[in-house]
């Protein structure tokens, strides 16, 4: 292997050349016209003043030059390898590997050398993070579709048992499997959701949406549910007025669905749902009387809902204000540059944008 030059060994070499080596010769030269007694009396002490100065002055220029030419061929190379960098930093993506004479390999080709490495170490561990979250998807889907059949079977033999004689305390068992069967598959719902969203799977379609249709049809569709679980449904959707977004209607539609989920089944016992269609804000607004998110509950999981809610969100310019205490929670769902004021007496308050 060729050994490394160094370019600033190579600068010292040459200007300690043009320092030291013109003296000594007119030293050497001085000394052996000193010995000739011809030359003696045709060289007078001015001639040698002005051969002197004429001397140190090519000195100084060829110094001043050569120091020049090195500096611009070594600004050329560092400004070659920086506008690769700046080029690579405004456009987002890996910079081109630079090119590096390898019979030279000083300071600045070892350093392209470097970075060249640095590049080829980047995109084989971005092309392994990218082999990895498609595995990653890929088996969240399938461990998705492959539980469902367990899910199924199991809900067919508790639906099997609710036909046999069975003790008050085994039909409390059978409801709570039931319940938790139903619980576990929604949750593989949202983490199927959110699996899609993330690989974009599922397209965003954004299009001019009449939100307060939309939020009337979204409440007409859940309507039996609360009025089964006997909870009150408060809704002020004006009739004539309404409001436009640029937004997907499934998307929007799902983050309704997640937010009206999450009434029945972390604040049901409030027994009471507030859903309005702020049209001079454009805002929408869905409210409980539930104990709040601050406290805890036993069917909270991991927040794949809410974090599926917030990936559309912010993918249609909306966000989601939570407003939360132990008299219920209020969700506002509004624009990204819109703001909006709370009331006061709010013990805990989540933004979701």
């Amino acid at each position: 292997m060729k050994q490394n030059r160094s370019i600033f060994r190579r600068f010292l070499k040459v200007h300690f050349l043009f320092i030291f080596f013109p003296p000594i010769m007119l030293i050497f030269f001085s000394a052996f016209v000193g010995f000739s007694n011809a030359h003696e009396k045709d060289l007078n002490s001015l001639n040698l003043f002005y051969l002197t100065v004429l001397l140190f002055g090519f000195i100084i220029v060829a110094f001043v030059i050569l120091s020049w030419l090195f500096f611009l061929k070594l600004q050329k190379r560092l400004a070659r390898l920086q506008e690769v960098m700046s080029c690579s930093a405004q456009n987002n993506s890996f910079p081109k590997p630079i090119s590096v004479q390898a019979d030279r390999m000083d300071e600045i080709d070892q350093l392209g050398s470097s970075f060249n490495w640095m590049i080829q170490q980047l995109e084989g561990s971005r092309k392994r993070a990218y082999e990895e979250e498609l595995l990653r998807h890929r088996l969240i889907a399938n461990l998705s579709h492959d539980l469902r059949t367990p899910l199924t079977i199991l809900r067919g033999h508790v639906t099997r048992l609710n036909h046999e004689s069975l003790s008050l305390e085994g039909q409390n068992s059978l409801t709570e499997i039931n319940h938790t069967i139903t619980r576990v598959g929604d949750l593989m719902d949202d983490l199927l959701t959110y699996t899609l969203l993330t690989s974009g799977k599922l397209p965003f379609v954004p299009v001019t949406t009449d939100i307060g249709r939309l939020v009337r049809a979204s409440v007409a569709a859940w309507y039996p549910v609360f009025e089964e679980r006997e909870i009150q449904l408060d809704v002020d959707l004006p009739g004539d007025e309404t409001f436009y977004w640029e937004a997907d209607p499934q998307w929007m539609t799902r983050v309704l669905d997640n937010l009206f989920q999450n009434i029945l089944r972390h604040a049901a016992e409030g027994k009471y749902a507030n859903i309005m269609v702020d049209v001079e804000k454009e805002q929408i607004i869905v409210a409980d009387r539930g104990p709040g998110m601050g406290n805890s509950s036993h069917e909270r999981g991991a927040g794949i809902g809410l974090s599926t809610c917030h990936y559309m969100l912010k993918k249609m310019r909306l966000k989601a204000d939570f407003t939360s205490n132990e008299n219920g929670t209020r969700v506002t769902i509004k624009h990204t540059e819109r703001t909006s004021t709370s009331a006061s007496g709010e013990v805990n308050r989540w933004s979701l944008e």
